[in-house]
């Protein structure tokens, strides 16, 4: 028996959680433990208790839903993804993944299907990192990439804590960090690209996600006037931020296979001044790459640049690699599992690699995972014009469904 689920009570959730930190361009503005997010979760505690979903978080505010199964005893099945958003992101980016499970569970409560595992859903905390960085701190720590009190003690720009806002919002439970352990775990999400909308394909079956890692810099130079400072004897960090920038750029401009990626997202200069040669830059520094030696390579011709600046300009470069991801390969099972469920309905797909993080990169150290994609507009995400349509979200959603039902059902899968 096919399970169909309501792709207009699906859309309607979408609309209602995107009211919840609305921003005037239609957008959404719920970053990580705070009131917006809190409110979010809130509403999804809510929804879940109407279907008799109890809910139980953990040391870092991870949330959990369990719908038990005719087998308890056996790990359960998973979804879910993030409710935190970008300061002015998308309705779509991370709350799709959640909302789909719910609408996954709330189809299976109708029509009074019980599964053979248990099914979980999950809400991970701060996946965007916009609040607490890096990204995906609590599905990292989670999978015991992070320790509690490392994640803890991380702070927002008003210095706040990560703990302290968990106490605040009362998200924060007794549940062992890494429990439940999972039989499996399926990420429904935005591309968050261009590709199967260009490609005019419905989904994508995600394989797995390429290689990341965050740097903060510093560079010190010396304060001088922009009028009486010849420019031979000027150390002027802003133009040694533009020399790696450039350089950095065209680097990654020659890789023909466009798997090399380089992006500079913060930029600020201390104490400016129309007339003042910039004494200080500070900076984030984002590298990417589909392997990891080729990543290897990137950085090591990032710090490269970086010593031709101490040379060049006269400046000292601090950096510090705050994050690092290796390229990821998801489970074949949970592949094959999502590809299943799309040639079953005949759905046009395509095999992909994410060129974004998402908490399914972490959770895949520890359970097997796997992610489908749908498409979204012009490939536009982490932006207010983010938009995919409700036959693609409704499209998603069944292609979840009907690969957590298999996943769920088939017991030796992962045991």
């Amino acid at each position: 028996m096919q399970v169909s689920i309501d792709g207009q009570r699906l859309w309607s959730s979408l609309m209602a959680m995107a009211e919840i930190g609305a921003t005037p361009n239609g957008g959404s503005n719920r970053l990580a433990l705070t009131l917006e997010d809190t409110a979010g979760r809130q509403q999804l505690i809510e929804w879940c208790a109407d279907i008799g979903c109890h809910v139980r978080s953990d040391a870092v505010g991870n949330l959990f839903f369990r719908r038990p199964g005719t087998r308890d005893d056996l790990a359960p099945a998973a979804v879910g993804s993030h409710l935190d958003t970008q300061p002015k992101g998308g309705r779509f980016d991370g709350v799709l993944g959640v909302l789909a499970g719910l609408e996954v569970f709330r189809t299976l409560h109708d029509q009074q299907v019980v599964t053979e595992r248990p099914l979980e859903l999950i809400v991970w905390t701060n996946e965007e990192g916009s609040r607490f960085a890096p990204a995906m701190v609590a599905s990292g720590t989670y999978a015991g990439v992070f320790t509690v009190e490392e994640t803890l003690a991380r702070q927002d720009e008003q210095g706040i804590s990560f703990g302290q806002a968990l106490e605040e919002t009362g998200m924060k439970g007794s549940l062992p960090i890494g429990e439940p352990r999972l039989a499996s775990f399926l990420e429904l999400h935005i591309e968050q690209g261009p590709v199967l909308e260009e490609e005019a394909l419905d989904i994508g079956v995600v394989t797995g996600v390429q290689g990341m890692r965050w740097f903060d810099l510093t560079i010190e130079g010396n304060a001088a006037h922009a009028g009486t400072t010849p420019m031979a004897y000027r150390h002027d960090a802003l133009a040694a931020a533009a020399r790696l920038i450039d350089r950095l750029y065209a680097i990654a401009a020659t890789d023909t296979s466009g798997d090399s990626k380089v992006t500079f997202g913060c930029l600020e200069i201390d104490t400016p001044s129309r007339n003042v040669i910039p004494a200080q830059v500070t900076m984030t520094v984002d590298l990417r790459h589909v392997h990891d030696d080729q990543l290897d390579a990137l950085e090591a011709r990032f710090h490269g640049e970086l010593d031709a600046l101490v040379e060049t300009f006269g400046v000292v470069v601090t950096r510090q690699r705050l994050w690092n991801s290796p390229v990821v390969a998801f489970n074949d099972h949970c592949i094959a599992s999502i590809e299943q469920a799309t040639r079953a309905r005949g759905i046009a797909y395509r095999r992909m690699l994410s060129g974004a993080g998402h908490d399914a990169v972490y959770v895949a150290r520890v359970t097997p995972t796997a992610m489908i994609f749908i498409p979204c507009r012009d490939g536009i995400s982490h932006n207010e014009a983010e938009y995919s349509t409700p036959e693609q979200c409704a499209l998603g959603t069944q292609v979840l469904c009907d690969a957590l039902l298999f996943n769920a059902n088939y017991l030796e899968a992962t045991q």
